[in-house]
């Protein structure tokens, strides 16, 4: 069985090797957090050094069985092959990895191709055209801002340096993660180039805003990594090394980490980085509808078949691709766990053959499979139950 490394430092600390209890302390007042972007304004000059003693192991009085306890040397090998895990990924990405510098501030990126193509977020280079670059070896470059998309918070960065200089990162599936998995980040914190920090996957198909559109990025990754100003940009690796995401923005009663992190997921930036690249921006498929998942507290509102799962179609844009393809929204109000929801409207059940149980799942499909102008096949439920297929050809975001 895999030991994180994370608990084992914690039973160390706490003196024990088998059992113990842990506490977890949070914000007295977490109602104040907010969603930021984590975007340093100034450099940090220097960092404060700490020490930590470990205090040593107490004996259990009874010793426990072999099949249910870590000796102190299972212990140690499995702090060691994290170790050598973390290592590993950070001395193999590290190349990859830079601090961009802009007049507003600064941030990180990572290099994309031999090309000489950063990726990096829209709002470290919003209103610039020309950043400073600086690698991981401590080389600058001028950087070009060849394009940028603010509905998903990124952006690519043109520098022109020989190809035998840049190390490309490795792109992962952000599709098949799971929670629990290795999440490390790599950026410029504060400032303080060649930063590493660690933690897991702590959830999954979060939607966030970028803070310059009405609508959401999907697929959105949460993590515990400690993420800070000046991380916006930089990779969120697997235990490969392997980019499953772009930093882009913390939770945070101070402005600094608080254990809520987000990234952009690597499948929509395989998407809309090569649009960036090729004409500066990208072009979204827009289905014209506001919706919403179909939860278990509305199955019975709907009378919907139990499990149905999802998004129900609260209102139609006027003259938008939904409405052209006959789709109804909402027509009378009802109100669900004290909250009034719209009602009447069609059920979408799928898209293309593919399941959707979400509203996530929806504007994923849209964003990653399709393009403005093709045509897709929806599965809905009509209001009076009657199951049907309705063909829409999607246009671009208004």
């Amino acid at each position: 069985m895999r030991v994180s490394f994370r608990m084992i430092v914690l039973l160390v600390l706490a003196g024990v090797l088998v059992g113990g209890a842990f506490a977890t302390v949070f914000s007295d007042n977490p109602g104040t957090a907010q969603i930021q972007g984590v975007q340093a304004s100034t450099a940090t000059s220097s960092a404060a050094s700490t020490s930590l003693a470990l205090a040593p192991a107490v004996q259990p009085s009874v010793q426990p069985s072999d099949s249910s306890s870590l000796s102190s040397t299972d212990a140690l090998q499995a702090v060691s092959a994290e170790e050598q895990v973390l290592g590993r990924i950070y001395h193999a990405v590290l190349p990859s990895v830079v601090h961009i510098q802009v007049a507003q501030g600064q941030g990180s990126g990572f290099v994309w191709d031999k090309d000489g193509h950063i990726v990096t977020n829209n709002h470290v280079v919003s209103g610039a055209t020309q950043v400073t670059v600086i690698f991981a070896d401590g080389d600058r470059a001028t950087g070009n801002v060849l394009g940028t998309d603010p509905e998903s918070d990124l952006a690519v960065v043109q520098v022109d340096v020989p190809a035998s200089s840049l190390t490309p990162v490795v792109l992962g599936d952000s599709d098949s993660l799971d929670v629990g998995q290795l999440a490390v980040a790599l950026g410029n914190p504060f400032g303080l180039d060649n930063t590493m920090t660690a933690g897991i996957i702590s959830a999954l198909g979060r939607n966030i805003n970028s803070g310059t559109s009405d609508f959401s990025i999907p697929r959105v990754i949460q993590t515990d990594a400690p993420i800070n100003p000046g991380n916006s940009g930089g990779p969120l690796l697997d235990r490969e090394g392997q980019v499953i995401g772009i930093n882009t923005q913390i939770v945070s009663n101070s402005g600094s980490n608080s254990g809520i992190g987000f990234a952009v997921p690597v499948n929509i930036a395989k998407r809309v980085v090569p649009a960036l690249i090729e004409d500066g921006s990208f072009a979204y498929s827009w289905l014209g509808i506001a919706g919403q998942t179909v939860l278990p507290d509305l199955v019975d509102v709907l009378d919907l078949d139990e499990g149905t799962r999802g998004v129900l179609i609260s209102s139609i844009a006027e003259s938008g691709p939904a409405a052209r393809a006959g789709l109804r929204g909402g027509s009378r109000i009802v109100r669900v766990e004290g909250l009034s929801v719209p009602v009447g409207g069609d059920v979408v059940l799928g898209i293309d053959g593919a399941a959707i149980g979400s509203m996530d799942d929806l504007m994923a499909y849209l964003t990653i499979k399709t393009s403005p102008g093709d045509t897709v096949t929806l599965d809905i439920v009509r209001s009076n139950g009657r199951e049907e297929q309705v063909d829409v050809t999607l246009q671009a975001r208004p």
